[in-house]
């Protein structure tokens, strides 16, 4: 592809032609198209797998880091795992024309707010082939178009998926320009994608944090998160054997994912009755451990933590341990370190959980579970465009209701006003 900013202007132009179409849409139609691509994907497993194969070749031969080859993977589990995704998002209610607050004012007006689509969203990923499903069902749900870049190493892959959408929309007589997924990966053509102000109305990157900076200096809105510094606090009243399952799930269930736990926070108190047996299992897992001080007293044999540990993502079987006195402490480390992803408190104290929950600014806080379940699926989403730690417009996973914004309708009955 010789021309690529002529090619991504008319990417755009189809997209914002096409966003008219699918912001109109009936459920019902979006429902057909969401249900012709599951049934799609399901003829498709042959030859998703077979792309996704030279896709794998390709990466392992290009050296391609384990974490980015481990997203890359496309088999039959995660195969059921998209088709279960569209059908829980066909089964959640439609948002876009719902209103809400329609209440008289004194004027006579009826004055209330109605749920519609953004417009245009551009998905810039890498490795993760389910989000090219992912993006375009809560797209299509959500009546927007999208217009998916996928990464290099994953081109093969999307393809096949995208012929699999494609399908869809044709059988839902909807415009497959609804979802276009970009046809190079020239890098090139990211640049030109952040350049479409005029077409697209929000940028979603997923993937490393040098891709979300590069994403993030374009004038078009951007949701997003940089980092996924996760923490799990194991409170005084924690019961052991349980912080100890979650601490280690949320670390080793997967590594190579945000949502995964970086930093451990434990109380002093619990300290001496848990570390060694996290020791443990971690070292059962083959995970390196590095602690602060009053950790290292309890374990010896780990690494010392120094004060970049407490910033890092790791993505990878590295885990920085700290011991804090008390909550205080913990709500303090985690609010000076964290990347306002997920974080955990692990306790049995009501009031110490409630604190933990009003306090810890981060985009999921949670209690007594794994931060692993800090997913759009989990949360009951169908399936996730991304997670976001900024506050406006929308923050944690980004379902259906994250991928509209409302505008103020108005009822009247001839009422003209006089000042």
């Amino acid at each position: 592809m010789k021309d690529i900013p002529a090619y991504m202007l008319d990417v755009g132009r189809a997209a914002r032609a096409a966003s008219r179409v699918i912001a109109a849409a009936s459920s019902a139609t979006k429902t057909n198209a969401l249900l012709a691509m599951a049934e799609a994907l399901d003829a498709a497993r042959g030859a998703l797998v077979e792309a996704n194969a030279l896709d794998l070749e390709a990466a392992r031969s290009d050296g391609l880091a384990q974490p980015l080859l481990d997203r890359l993977i496309l088999d039959d589990r995660t195969i059921d795992r998209m088709i279960e995704g569209v059908r829980e998002v066909v089964a959640l209610p439609d948002p876009v024309g719902a209103i809400r607050g329609l209440d008289y004012r004194p004027s006579g007006l009826q004055v209330g707010r109605m749920r519609v689509p953004l417009g245009v969203i551009g998905i810039i990923y890498e490795s993760r082939p389910n989000v090219t499903i992912d993006a375009a069902s809560l797209c299509l749900k959500s009546g927007n178009a999208c217009i998916l870049r996928g990464g290099s190493e994953a081109i093969r892959s999307n393809q096949a998926l995208a012929a699999c959408i494609e399908q869809g929309l044709v059988a839902a007589e909807l415009p497959v320009g609804a979802v276009h997924l970009v046809q190079t990966a020239d890098r090139a053509a990211v640049g030109e994608l952040l350049k479409l102000t005029e077409y697209v109305d929000v940028l979603v990157p997923r993937g490393g944090k040098g891709l979300i900076e590069r994403v993030a200096t374009s004038s078009i809105p951007v949701i997003k998160h940089l980092e996924g510094v996760c923490h799990v606090y194991i409170d005084d009243s924690a019961d052991p054997d349980m912080a100890v399952a979650i601490a280690v799930n949320s670390k080793t269930e997967k590594y190579a994912v945000c949502n995964a736990l970086e930093t451990l926070l434990v109380s002093a108190a619990m300290a001496p009755t848990v570390l060694p047996v996290l020791a443990a299992r971690f070292g059962q897992a083959g995970v390196e451990l590095r602690g602060c001080e009053k950790t290292c007293a309890v374990l010896p044999d780990i690494g010392a933590a120094n004060e970049e540990d407490w910033t890092t993502e790791y993505l990878g079987p590295i885990l920085a341990i700290r011991t804090v006195a008390g909550l205080d402490e913990a709500i303090e480390h985690i609010n000076t370190y964290g990347s306002q992803h997920t974080d955990v408190i692990v306790g049995s104290d009501y009031a110490n959980n409630r604190r933990f929950l009003k306090e810890v600014d981060s985009a999921s806080v949670m209690v007594n579970t794994s931060t692993q379940f800090a997913d759009g699926f989990e949360f009951g989403l169908g399936a996730e465009i991304g997670i976001s730690t900024d506050k406006l417009h929308v923050r944690g996973p980004v379902g259906l209701e994250g991928l509209t914004t409302e505008k103020f309708v108005v009822l009247g009955n001839g009422e003209i006003r006089h000042r």
